[in-house]
């Protein structure tokens, strides 16, 4: 087991950790919470050993095997696959330990290295390494693809699937989800449950930690407290605590009564039912969440629109893209006043080019996008140095906003003003004048929001909004999204935030944009089905690929009989192959017998080369039956 015993932890000067104990016993599967800066990633480094405990003790089994994810950025011309494999350091170093030991001619040695190596998994390393690969979204084909050819995002998958690779008896995950989509979302979440070891994970995604974790370790003025259970029966746990105080509570009225008022003000509205609806939801998860906003760095609402243009977008027979790159066509839609909707869909199949076409980012490739009159958009994109300047400072680039809305705005330019209003999203004394480029990403995220609320945009587009914002902020934001008047269109792997502000749901795939009917729990079905199929129409590719060309033949007599005289041969062969793997895997089973029992020295050796051997030949046969195997498939079906 993990024991911190009356633990001092700082960085710095700073005390993150003061005389805390605790205990994480094995096989408990831990989601470790705070704010941004409490110390979560510095108690990692304690645990992983880069970090040294400056008070009190910390130990944990000096057997056990640590599993992480390196948080460098891959540059390397190996294979995908080869990298991933590279992550069971056991095998690799078996491996390189049976080549020293065929290089000295150690039989002995050899016969000991093949045995271990068996027990290591050798034999299904490939597959086990491949299946992480494919379960956090690649294709067939980039399994081969050298690392460096891939996006920073995709290289960061690698390394995740990395790290799931090696075995461990402790795994740490700092936000493993940050660069997944929905889909892979879905499949780490059923790998992490069947992970036999003890797990520890920094997550701000509310529902990953919900199915992953059974234990919640809460970092909160340099005190660390365990509460058996997920994170919601945390939160329920401490809403319990929190509301017992004062403030929580006033705080906590303030907001249900600006929500009820909207309800009351809207819900007997047609047109405004659907909305009123949404606030219901806010309102009815209200009282767990008032403790966790009350510790949220900042909390913000969005003013209320100067129009609300309806519809406010109409999409026809429109194509996005890049360049010559066609990636959706045919796109018809409307956005009205008043929707939240959610846009679904894998990684690269094109949420953020729609997205950022709507945003005039870049043009349609053909159709036509209709913008109601006074239509503004407020942009979140992906990255959030897309729309910021790395060497400008947050006052500048208000300052700058200011100017380009001009006076027409209703809002005040005055430098002054715009220091009080940077004031409310946290950005306080000097941070103003700070260069953006040298913040962290959850600060870019709220200046970001910041220059949204201060437009008055009428239409929010966000494009994964919570990516570097922590738990109480994620709910800050879901907040204020379900108080906003106007329309939202929302790209996020949050599904918490999803459920919470979004009343329907797009989906982007296939190369076209549709109304997905159903809710977040009908996707991850529809994900299953989805990846179902792509695995039968990978199987039908490569069994096609494999297949012989078949000659052009004018009857189906004289195909049956061309079909026949293939198959002839390939059969005689494969059934010779499998007599030939019988007799190998006899003889495998009879020498490791051997080498389990009690040998001389010269015929352990001799037993360790002739073990090799048959591993050698057993190998290139299984690979021969498969191939014919295909073969014989792709004839047989084709008849």
């Amino acid at each position: 087991m993990i024991v911190l015993r009356n633990l001092v932890l700082r960085r710095s000067a700073k005390v993150l950790l003061d005389n805390v104990s605790v205990t994480i016993n094995p096989g408990e599967k831990v989601g470790l919470v705070g704010r941004n800066g409490a110390g979560k990633s510095t108690l990692f480094g304690l645990i992983n050993g880069t970090l040294h405990e400056d008070g009190g003790d910390f130990s944990m089994p000096s057997q056990w095997r640590l599993g992480q994810v390196a948080q460098n950025m891959p540059e390397t011309d190996e294979s995908a696959t080869d990298f991933v494999l590279g992550g069971d350091t056991r095998l690799m170093e078996l491996r390189e330990a049976l080549t020293r030991a065929e290089e000295s001619g150690d039989g002995m040695e050899i016969a000991h290295v093949h045995s271990d190596l068996y027990d290591a998994g050798e034999l299904d390393a490939v597959p086990r390494a491949q299946s992480l690969i494919l379960g956090l979204g690649f294709k067939t084909s980039e399994l081969d693809s050298p690392v460096n050819s891939f996006s920073g995002g995709w290289r960061m998958r690698l390394q995740l699937a990395r790290a799931l690779m090696c075995p461990s008896d402790l795994l740490l995950l700092d936000e493993p989800t940050n660069h997944l989509d929905l889909d892979a979302l879905v499949w780490l979440e059923a790998w992490l449950k069947r992970y036999q070891g003890t797990m520890i994970v920094i997550s701000h995604d509310r529902e990953f930690l919900d199915e992953v974790t059974n234990v919640t370790l809460h970092i909160e003025r340099q005190q660390l407290t365990r509460y058996g259970g997920n994170y919601s029966a945390f939160e329920t746990l401490r809403a319990q605590q929190l509301t017992l105080q004062q403030s929580t509570f006033s705080k906590q009225q303030e907001k249900i009564a600006h929500l009820q008022k909207f309800i009351d003000r809207f819900k007997a509205k047609a047109s405004k039912a659907k909305q009123a609806q949404s606030r219901v939801k806010a309102l009815e998860r209200m009282e767990k969440i008032a403790p966790v906003l009350a510790d949220a760095e900042f909390t913000f609402e969005f003013k209320e629109p100067a129009n609300l243009p309806n519809p406010m977008l109409a999409i026809s027979e429109a194509s996005f893209g890049y360049g010559d790159k066609v990636i959706l066509t045919g796109v018809s839609r409307s956005v009205m006043a008043g929707q939240r909707i959610g846009i679904l869909g894998a990684n690269g199949q094109g949420k953020s080019t729609l997205v950022k076409t709507i945003a005039r980012d870049i043009p349609a490739l053909a159709g036509t996008l209709t913008e109601g009159k006074g239509l503004n958009i407020g942009y979140f994109a992906q990255q959030e140095l897309d729309v910021l300047r790395p060497q400008d400072t947050p006052l500048e680039h208000m300052v700058r906003l200011a100017k380009e809305l001009g006076p027409g705005s209703g809002e005040s330019g005055r430098e002054q003003d715009l220091r009080n209003f940077l004031g409310t999203f946290n950005f306080t004394g000097d941070m103003v004048k700070q260069a953006v480029g040298t913040m962290s990403g959850g600060e870019k995220a709220r200046l970001v929001l910041a220059m949204m609320v201060w437009q008055r945009p009428n239409l929010l587009l966000l494009d994964e909004p919570t990516n570097h914002l922590d738990l109480a902020t994620r709910e800050a934001l879901s907040m204020a999204l379900n108080e906003f008047e106007g329309t939202v269109l929302l790209v996020s792997h949050d599904r918490a935030l999803l459920r919470a502000v979004c009343d329907e749901f797009w989906l982007v795939g296939r190369g076209k944009v549709s109304p997905f009917d159903g809710d977040l729990d009908d996707y991850q079905k529809y994900l299953l089905d989805e990846a179902k199929r792509l695995r039968e129409v990978a199987k039908a590719e490569a069994s096609a690929a494999s297949a012989p060309a078949p000659a052009p033949t004018p009857a189906p007599q004289a195909q049956r009989a061309q079909a026949a005289t293939q198959l002839k041969p390939l059969r005689r062969e494969l059934e010779q192959a499998e007599k030939r793997l019988a007799v190998l895997q006899a003889d495998k089973a009879a020498l490791e017998d051997k080498l389990a029992g009690t040998l001389p020295r010269a015929e352990l050796a001799d037993v360790g080369k002739r073990l090799k051997a048959v591993n050698d030949e057993l190998h290139t046969l299984e690979e021969r039956w498969l191939v014919l195997s295909g073969d014989i498939e792709a004839i047989e079906t084709a008849r």
